[in-house]
């Protein structure tokens, strides 16, 4: 399962594969059933694992940041008993 494809985040830094992976389906059943959007498929999913990837540093960067200010004052109540 990928996310939805027409959020801003998405549209904003995928814009263009998305567009080409539309543009390959409206051509038809026959079209996507011969495997002629698996590339454009592909560079979909590629895109969208960038951006996962990403959230998920950001995210961890983030978390690492709150529990070293818990752990400050943690460490700074323990010292004023």
């Amino acid at each position: 399962m990928h996310p939805h494809l027409h959020t801003e985040a998405v549209q904003k830094n995928c814009a263009d594969v998305v567009a080409a992976l539309d543009e390959c389906h409206a051509r038809g059943f026959l079209w996507k059933v011969a495997g002629n959007c698996t590339d454009a498929k592909y560079k979909v999913n590629m895109c969208l694992r960038a951006q996962r990837l990403e959230r998920t540093r950001q995210n961890r960067e983030a978390a690492k940041e709150k529990r070293e200010r818990i752990e400050k004052v943690w460490k700074e109540l323990d010292e004023n008993k």
